[in-house]
C-alpha cells in the first residue's frame, strides 16, 4: 500500500475493530478485545493495542468511528455508549501524541455513511442518508458530496425527533416489536420467514412508521438516495410495500418518484467509513484551494 493508505478503526461495545484502507482495498481485520468496564486509560490502551497491529510508515492518517457524541474539530467524545469510563476523552489528541499522523474522530452512524458514499452503493450520488437501523436509529447526513455532521455533531439524529407519543427510535427501530408488544425482535423475524400472518402484520406496522420517517427526512433534506444498514435492513421485504406506500403520501408527488432506496451490502462499512473521514477531510481542504 502507498502513502495514502489509512486506518479505520470501528469502536464497538465488546471489541474493536481496525484495517488499512487504501482505495478499494482493505488488508485485513485485526480484533482486540476492550475492557468495557475499565478505566479511561485502560480502554485507551485497547485502541492503543489495535492500532499497533496496523500501524507502519506507509500509514497517512488514522479515522476511528465511536458510539458516542463527538467534538470534531478538537476530536473529544463524550458518553461513550457501553465505555462508562469515557465521559470525556480527548481521543485524537491521545492517538495524535502517539502516533504522530493526522488523527480524525467521529459518530459511527457518521462514519457508516461515508462508507456507503466512498466504497458502497452510495458511489456517484452527490446526496445521500445512510440510515442505521437496529435497537435504535442513526443517520449519516452526505451533501454536496461531503460528510455533514452539524455544528455539534448532532446532525442526523433524526430517531430522536417526537413522534406520536414517542420519539422515531421507539417506533421505527428494531427495538419497536419488544417496545409496543412486549416481543423479541428476533423472533418476531424467523416467524414473518415461515410466512406467520401476525409477525407479517407487525411489520407492516414497523414499515409504516419507517415511511413516517422517511417522509420527515424527505422534508427536511430531499436526499437522492437512502441507504438502510443495521440489523432490521435484513427484514426489508417484510416491510417495504408498507413503508413506501407512507412515503408516497408526501404532498412532492415528484421527490418520491425520484428517490432511491438501497440495502447496505456493504461489509465493513463502519472501518472503510472511518477511513474515508481522511477522505472527506482532504477532499475538502482541496475544495478550499480551489476558491
Amino acid at each position: 500500500m502507498n502513502k495514502e493508505s489509512v486506518i479505520g478503526i470501528d469502536l464497538g461495545a465488546t471489541n474493536i475493530r481496525g484495517a488499512c484502507v487504501n482505495e478499494n482495498n482493505i488488508s485485513e481485520i485485526k480484533l482486540q478485545r476492550i475492557r468495557s468496564s475499565g478505566t479511561e486509560r485502560e480502554v485507551l490502551e485497547d485502541v492503543f493495542a489495535l492500532t499497533d497491529m496496523l500501524i507502519d510508515n506507509k500509514i497517512a492518517a488514522i479515522g476511528i468511528g465511536v458510539p458516542s457524541v463527538v467534538d470534531v474539530e478538537e476530536g473529544i467524545v463524550y458518553d461513550v455508549q457501553y465505555i462508562p469510563s469515557w465521559k470525556e476523552v480527548h481521543l485524537k489528541k491521545w492517538m495524535e501524541k502517539h502516533y504522530h499522523i493526522p488523527v480524525f474522530v467521529n459518530n459511527d452512524a457518521n462514519c457508516f455513511a461515508l462508507g456507503e458514499h466512498y466504497f458502497g452503493k452510495g458511489k456517484g450520488y452527490h446526496s445521500m442518508i445512510g440510515l442505521a437501523i437496529g435497537t435504535g436509529v442513526g443517520a449519516g447526513i452526505i451533501i454536496n458530496n461531503k460528510l455533514y455532521p452539524g455544528h455539534n455533531c448532532g446532525a442526523g439524529e433524526f430517531g430522536t425527533v417526537d413522534y406520536l407519543d414517542k420519539i422515531y427510535e421507539y417506533y421505527c427501530s428494531g427495538s419497536f416489536f419488544k417496545n409496543v408488544y412486549g416481543l423479541e425482535g428476533e423472533e418476531v423475524f424467523q416467524k414473518a420467514k415461515e410466512n406467520d400472518a401476525q409477525s407479517l402484520e407487525l411489520y407492516k406496522e414497523l414499515g409504516i412508521h419507517l415511511g413516517n420517517a422517511i417522509k420527515m427526512i424527505m422534508y427536511t433534506y430531499d436526499p437522492e438516495l437512502i441507504i438502510l444498514g443495521g440489523s432490521v435492513r435484513l427484514a426489508y421485504e417484510y416491510f417495504q410495500k408498507a413503508m413506501w406506500e407512507r412515503i408516497k403520501t408526501c404532498v412532492y408527488s415528484k421527490s418520491t418518484g425520484r428517490l432511491k432506496i438501497e440495502i447496505s451490502e456493504l461489509e465493513n462499512s463502519g472501518i472503510l467509513g472511518a477511513a474515508a473521514l481522511y477522505y472527506d477531510a482532504v477532499q475538502e481542504i482541496n475544495q478550499q484551494g480551489k476558491q
